[in-house]
């Protein structure tokens, strides 16, 4: 993975997925965060960001995905487990397969990630500005009506 220790810093580049269906968006998080997240994670080194997306929804939760355009490039500064992180994340249009279970939305989805247990949950586009999501700017983004390409820098 793309992971580094710089000055007391962790710097990474991650890869997510925007899986939209019938006005809901797919997010994920680990069992031990109180946060969501757009699913997705670390590139390796060589590993296009698209096929990293592609690599963790197999790994997580044996779902393959098909990558669609750049809608976010999105320099994100923020804190975790008191740690200060600098991550460069690529966010890419993604579609489950029309027969995938994972587009059942009246449940939560269970998956796995390095021994972690995973929660994937749908959500209705519009409740996404009451929804802990970060990085925080896609309670807006992801709640209007078209999604379109943005550079982002958040902090926070």
């Amino acid at each position: 993975m793309i992971s580094v220790e710089i000055d007391g810093h962790r710097f990474q580049v991650r890869a997510a997925a925007v899986v939209e269906h019938d006005n809901h968006i797919l997010l994920h998080r680990a069992e031990s965060d109180s946060f969501w997240a757009l699913p997705g994670g670390q590139v390796e080194p060589s590993e296009n960001a698209q096929a990293t997306l592609v690599r963790e929804m197999i790994e997580e939760l044996d779902e393959p995905i098909v990558c669609g355009e750049l809608l976010y490039l999105v320099e994100n500064f923020f804190d975790y487990l008191n740690k200060p992180n600098h991550e460069i994340g690529l966010y890419f249009r993604a579609q489950l397969h029309s027969h995938s279970a994972l587009l059942d939305k009246s449940r939560t989805h269970n998956g796995t990630e390095a021994g972690t247990s995973l929660e994937f949950r749908w959500f209705p586009r519009v409740s996404l500005r009451d929804v802990d999501l970060r990085p925080a700017f896609l309670r807006e983004s992801l709640s209007l009506p078209t999604l379109n390409f943005q550079h982002v820098v958040q902090r926070g």
